[in-house]
């Protein structure tokens, strides 16, 4: 009887490892560094870190971004806010093994402003991030296409360039062409996000909201 019960626990201690393992997987391997940045972002003076980490054990290839900040007791940085939902993966599965085509998204820090570049589909935008209040809030947005069909520009090619400044909820959008002296059109709206979207819930196709 006592052997019994020692084999129906361990099928049970076993069954609960087996879990607490999957789930660990299921968080990633984000073990290849693909980018890092660093700067203050949190306004005490002291050295911030970002790193972009890719999972080369997934076959989609997803991204991982993590921002490290330094603390008040000058020990190491820590763990800020993490995000696997910003950056496209390499390969998406709706591409079936194809790239997505845009390059890695690259990242700044300047004056306690974090900003993410990226590709789009005729372009590409620009969102600016600000720290308060222990999160990442989208302030900025810029984004920048041309009306080209063809992959090159030429004197009839239209430039788009869109600004969305989030904290006064001012879109304006300007046309304009090569060696044109006065833009063709500028449109202005205004359109209030509240609350400011963080960091950690952006999503890479977002970028269609801008």
């Amino acid at each position: 009887m006592k052997n019994i019960y020692l084999y129906f626990v361990f099928i049970l201690i076993s069954a609960q490892m087996n879990l607490f393992a999957q789930n660990i997987q299921n968080k990633g391997n984000y073990t290849y560094q693909v980018r890092e940045e660093q700067g203050d972002l949190n306004n005490d003076g002291k050295t911030d870190k970002l790193t972009v980490k890719m999972d080369t054990t997934d076959e989609t290839r997803p991204f991982r971004l993590q921002v490290f900040l330094s603390q008040p007791n000058g020990k190491k940085l820590t763990l800020a806010v993490s995000s696997t939902k910003i950056i496209e993966p390499q390969y998406p599965i709706e591409k079936q093994g194809e790239p997505n085509g845009y390059q890695i998204p690259n990242f700044f820090i300047e004056k306690g402003i974090l900003s993410m570049w990226s590709e789009i589909k005729g372009g590409n935008i620009t969102y600016d991030f600000k720290y308060r209040k222990g999160n990442f809030e989208l302030i900025n947005v810029k984004k920048l296409t041309t009306n080209a069909t063809r992959g090159y520009i030429d004197e009839n090619t239209i430039f788009t360039e869109t600004n969305f400044n989030l904290i006064s909820g001012l879109r304006t959008e300007t046309d304009d062409k090569l060696g044109s002296k006065k833009a063709l059109s500028i449109r202005k709206k205004t359109v209030l996000i509240r609350p400011l979207p963080k960091i950690q819930d952006q999503k890479f196709s977002d970028k269609e909201l801008y």
